[in-house]
């Protein structure tokens, strides 16, 4: 109803919109996909021939790109994502009208709750050092980001930093009952303080060179509410600048959805917005569960329409919270479809919670009790736009209407230029369909 409203007041109304809701996902290994020659259909089993024009038109409106320091330094054929590889990935997605999320890992490798490895650049500092390396590094990669068109609209000032950040080489921080450099609730305060003192540098970074960008502070302890509450009131009791609560939730890590629901109300307590940042559920060969997560299955099987089933009832839920703000399904571009894995392989492991399917799957082989074809899209893409359904625009203020020649899209986020994207768009305060 209130996008009915929109359209029919666009011709003559300047709008002001809040409460702007935002669905999409990571789509961090896209450009390597499409280079090594991925083959990706739609939900008719046609081509597509542009990937993001194909997300546009399924209703995304966001999407999010992870960065490394060093990735030629990762040990893993997935963590590819230097700052160049970012710069041009997220000029397509500013210039297909979506918002962008950027995803600083702070690391040459992946960055999660069981190893936050310092860049090898950067071993040799200090603690002081370190701090002032943060803000050099997020400084030097924003102004470079909005030289070439893409400034973030989101920023993540580190990835799934529950347990605090930049904790020192693997050699010198892992290993099984390593705490150097942890945060956990019973850690030293010098800890703690360390990891703020970083937090702080990277937050001082993203208001200087993108003062419009909402700061995201991501964390995965949705099974624990406690150590979730604990982490949140030390951010806020020593000051820490973010804007939303960012979270991932995989029900195979994280539980039921009962335990994301009483997360979320948990953290609602607090005056930020929230976002589901990763998020993800397998339609085939579910993984081993970890030691919070939940088998599901019996309830949303684990096929292409078990995904879908999961997929709405998590956006039911999520529409029942007023301040969760956004949901990015992780992956979601994984496609083996047309890759040679002895030449041109994307990953190391096969993803089946994308929401693309890898390779055919055919009833009665391997366990599987469905036929889908390889490449197509999974019908669990087309209820994310679900989630904009009960928010878009809140209020809609009467002002004179005034000539603009730039345009936007109808979530009211100006472009950099023409679109590239098939949809509607806001012109010269008309809407226009744009083929």
């Amino acid at each position: 109803m209130k996008k009915t409203i929109l359209l029919a007041l666009l011709s003559f109304l300047t709008l002001h919109i809040s409460a702007q809701k935002y669905v999409g996902g990571d789509i961090s290994l896209l450009t390597k996909y499409e280079t090594n020659g991925a083959k990706y259909y739609d939900l008719d089993g046609n081509s597509i021939t542009d990937m993001l024009t194909f997300l546009k038109e399924q209703g995304l409106n966001s999407m999010r790109v992870r960065l490394f320091v060093d990735p030629t330094k990762g040990g893993d054929i997935a963590v590819c994502q230097d700052l160049e590889y970012v710069k041009a990935l997220g000029k397509r997605i500013k210039d297909a009208g979506f918002s962008f999320m950027l995803d600083f890992h702070y690391s040459d490798t992946w960055a999660d709750p069981g190893k936050q490895w310092t860049p090898d650049a950067w071993k040799s500092l200090n603690d002081t050092q370190l701090a002032d390396k943060v803000y050099e590094y997020t400084k030097d990669c924003l102004a470079q980001l909005k030289t070439a068109g893409v400034t973030p609209d989101f920023i993540q000032t580190g990835n799934e930093i529950s347990y605090g950040m930049l904790w020192g080489t693997e050699a010198e921080a892992g290993g099984e009952g390593n705490n150097k450099n942890r945060c956990y609730t019973n850690s030293s305060t010098s800890n703690w303080t360390r990891f703020f003192n970083l937090l702080k540098k990277a937050a001082l970074a993203c208001r200087e060179e993108c003062p419009d960008a909402k700061i995201i502070l991501h964390s995965e302890r949705v099974a624990k509410p406690n150590v979730l509450t604990d982490y949140l009131d030390r951010m806020k009791n020593n000051g820490i600048d973010y804007d939303v609560i960012g979270l991932s939730y995989y029900p195979y890590d994280h539980g039921t959805l009962n335990k994301l629901e009483t997360a979320l109300t948990t953290v609602a307590k607090y005056d930020k917005d929230i976002m589901i940042v990763e998020t993800g559920y397998f339609y085939a060969w579910q993984r081993k569960l970890g030691d919070d997560g939940a088998d599901l299955s019996a309830t949303y099987p684990i096929t292409p329409t078990g995904q879908q089933a999961f997929t709405k009832a998590l956006i039911e839920l999520l529409n029942n919270h007023p301040k969760v703000k956004g949901l990015y399904w992780w992956w979601m571009e994984a496609c083996e479809n047309g890759l040679n894995w002895a030449t041109k392989r994307v990953s190391d492991g096969w993803y089946n919670a994308s929401l693309f399917n890898d390779d055919e799957k055919v009833n009665g082989k391997d366990g599987i009790t469905y036929n889908y074809p390889a490449g197509k899209a999974m019908p669990a893409i087309a209820e994310l736009k679900n989630f904009l359904t009960t928010s878009g625009i809140s209020t809609i203020n009467r002002e004179p209407l005034t000539t603009d020649a730039a345009w936007y899209t109808l979530d009211g986020r100006r472009l950099t230029g023409q679109p590239t994207a098939k949809g509607i768009y806001i012109h010269n305060g008309k809407k226009l369909l744009v083929k």
